[in-house]
């Protein structure tokens, strides 16, 4: 997929939606993985269109993990000239060493999202861009259907009180095969994730199921967004 595809996707759902205001300064939650390089990527190139200018900054929470390298992440956002910020911490040590935790997904997410929107408040930021594709969508819902017995999943815009910090999803409209194809086309200098339980999780089964249940029934995924958005869940009206 081209930059220009891409672009369209995201300038799309931040007018749909409302992300982004005159004067918003926006980091961007950067995990090494295809698909926050691919929104940084795009928000910079929105960047220098966009009739509401904004500022941007690059944000990486550093779990701990000793093979993490950020070398490359960090030479690309010099290429970019987007201000990059490492937040060293010790979660890896306290979730799978100290606590020892069996499902240590959840608390790990809350902690490195306490310590990435932490980073940004200091960083004088308004905005942060969490980089969940249209599949995260479908997956969050199918996930929280399954597990919690309800019908939701996250809003395209959500303001956090407690932090005074709105989050943002520009890639809301793009499908994982569309930013596969955008890292493949550009040679994206992807990180693989350090986390041993990375491949492993319920996430990764709806993944799957959500795999199969396409081939067997093709467009489902489609239907299922398409449900999302019609559903009557908060934050989703355009």
């Amino acid at each position: 997929m081209k930059l220009q595809q891409v672009l369209s996707y995201v300038r799309k759902a931040v007018d749909d939606y409302g992300m982004i205001e005159a004067g918003d300064r926006i980091a961007v939650g950067i995990s090494g993985g295809k698909d926050s390089l691919t929104l940084l990527h795009a928000l910079h190139g929105l960047k220098r269109f966009y009739p509401k200018k904004f500022e941007l900054s690059a944000v990486t929470v550093d779990l701990g993990f000793q093979n993490l390298r950020l070398d490359r992440i960090s030479e690309l956002c010099r290429e970019l000239e987007v201000e990059y910020t490492i937040v060293k911490t010790d979660i890896a040590q306290i979730i799978f060493q100290e606590r020892k935790e069996e499902n240590p997904c959840s608390l790990c997410a809350k902690m490195r999202k306490g310590a990435l929107n932490q980073a940004i408040k200091v960083k004088g930021c308004n905005k942060v861009a969490y980089a969940h594709h249209r599949d995260d969508v479908v997956e969050t819902m199918l996930m929280s259907l399954i597990y919690e017995g309800r019908f939701h999943t996250f809003a395209p815009v959500t303001y956090l009180d407690r932090m005074d910090l709105t989050v943002i999803r520009p890639l809301m409209y793009m499908k994982e095969a569309d930013v596969i194809g955008f890292v493949n086309r550009y040679q994206v200098p992807v990180v693989k994730s350090p986390c041993p339980a990375d491949g492993h999780t319920k996430r990764e089964y709806v993944k799957n199921l959500l795999r199969q249940l396409n081939l067997e029934n093709p467009g489902v995924k489609d239907r299922m967004f398409t449900a999302v958005q019609d559903g009557n869940m908060k934050g989703w009206a355009k």
